[in-house]
């Protein structure tokens, strides 16, 4: 365990936002908080401010033990992590320990890997909670469909290859492959298709791929467990991605010809990790 991460708010520290007007986290409420998608140096000034002002942080699978750290001890830490193929509590039954904890007076900070609303069910979470009666606050992280590729070297666009992106899940509420995509559709859309929680479909999404007309010649880049000292990266295609086995998650999956900007764009190596902080 770091030093500073027994001591995160001791005098001084971020003196010159000692007195900074953020919003105060009012008794009975709850924030939903992206913590970004790996280095706990990615979260925001907000959800800094939220971890030392919490009584309670309810908090996924995806986010660090680093950034956990960093609340005060006397913080509450609640483990509310879904992950593939693991028993996982119910989405129903979160939104629910939210409720109950924001109507017994908590100051709720819901604390979610990557950003709220970006396949993080954050609107499922925040309309439980209007319907609820309960105060609430949306505090946005850095994807990691955007900040996770580019401690990869990869940029989500770029003139010279593409003007639009397709952001993708790889599973649907069931866990099985999303039944409502219109997969020729989506293939033929648009140069770049970031994946999300992909890799245990991968074989599938990229057959309905190939089928619906889509270059297997493709270049695809899966980063896993993005912005932390383990990432690791496979380049492949995409007529090669079924055949890939025993590929690391959490992992983002990226489709075209950005993840080429690596050769030259791939800076997070060596010293770079050395930093918790990401």
């Amino acid at each position: 365990m770091f030093d500073w991460i027994r001591r995160p708010f001791r005098s001084g520290h971020f003196a010159a936002l000692d007195h900074a007007d953020f919003p105060r986290m009012e008794p009975g409420a709850v924030w939903l908080v992206g913590a970004g998608p790996g280095g706990p140096g990615l979260v925001s000034l907000l959800a800094y401010h939220a971890l030392g002002q919490a009584d309670v942080i309810v908090h996924d699978a995806l986010v660090s033990s680093d950034l956990l750290a960093m609340a005060p001890r006397r913080t509450q830490k609640l483990f509310a992590g879904k992950r593939g193929g693991k028993p996982s509590p119910k989405q129903a039954d979160i939104s629910l320990q939210l409720i109950e904890l924001a109507r017994a007076g908590k100051r709720v900070l819901r604390l979610k890997g990557g950003d709220p609303f970006m396949f993080g069910r954050g609107g499922e979470e925040a309309g439980a909670l209007a319907r609820a009666g309960v105060p609430f606050r949306i505090v946005p992280g850095i994807s990691a469909g955007l900040g996770g590729l580019a401690y990869a070297g990869v940029p989500v666009t770029h003139r010279d290859t593409n003007q639009a992106v397709i952001f993708l899940t790889g599973h649907d509420e069931t866990g099985a492959v999303p039944g409502g995509v219109d997969w020729p559709a989506v293939a033929k859309a648009a140069p770049v298709i970031v994946m999300f929680m992909a890799v245990k479909h991968l074989g599938s999404i990229s057959q309905k791929l190939l089928a619906a007309g889509r270059d297997g010649a493709d270049r695809v880049a899966i980063v896993s467990h993005a912005a932390t000292p383990q990432q690791s990266v496979i380049e492949t295609t995409l007529a090669e991605a079924p055949g890939l086995t025993d590929v690391p998650t959490p992992a983002i999956v990226v489709l075209g010809p950005v993840s080429a900007y690596r050769e030259t764009l791939d800076w997070y190596v060596g010293e770079a990790r050395r930093h918790v902080f990401g």
